[in-house]
């Protein structure tokens, strides 16, 4: 299992009129734990993209247990749980600032060739990476 943790202020762009961070907000925050946790790893998304690779995001689940708010430090947790091969899934558990589960996630992505758009495997070097942490 490979984990990783990020931490996060939370901005007045982020909120809605409530002052709680809008729903559509969160599809963001998993996006920069996903870059930290590969950046975590010694791999990078620009690499990828400048090997003709891309990751689209194919299917995607939240629960929204607390709401946060503007101006809160939030710490977002994301694990991969099992060694992929042409889809990657992450999960993800933001806690608000006083280190409650607000918020719980599942994002599935593929890998696909930039160019003509049809689905690859993992490059092998990001593989070879994750595979280590399963050991």
């Amino acid at each position: 299992m490979i984990t990783g943790e990020i931490k996060l202020r939370v901005r007045y762009s982020d909120t809605d009129q409530m002052g709680y961070v809008y729903y559509g907000r969160y599809a963001s925050y998993y996006e920069i734990a996903r870059v930290e946790l590969f950046r975590g790893l010694g791999f990078s998304y620009k690499k990828l993209e400048d090997e003709g690779i891309g990751m689209p995001v194919i299917d995607m689940e939240t629960k929204y247990l607390l709401p946060i708010k503007y101006d809160e430090e939030i710490k977002i947790k994301t694990t991969i749980k099992n060694i992929p091969a042409s889809r990657i899934i992450f999960k993800y558990e933001v806690y608000n600032q006083n280190n409650k589960l607000a918020n719980t996630a599942k994002t599935t992505l593929t890998f696909i060739n930039l160019i003509n758009k049809k689905p690859v495997r993992m490059p092998r070097e990001l593989l070879d990476i994750v595979k280590s942490y399963f050991r």
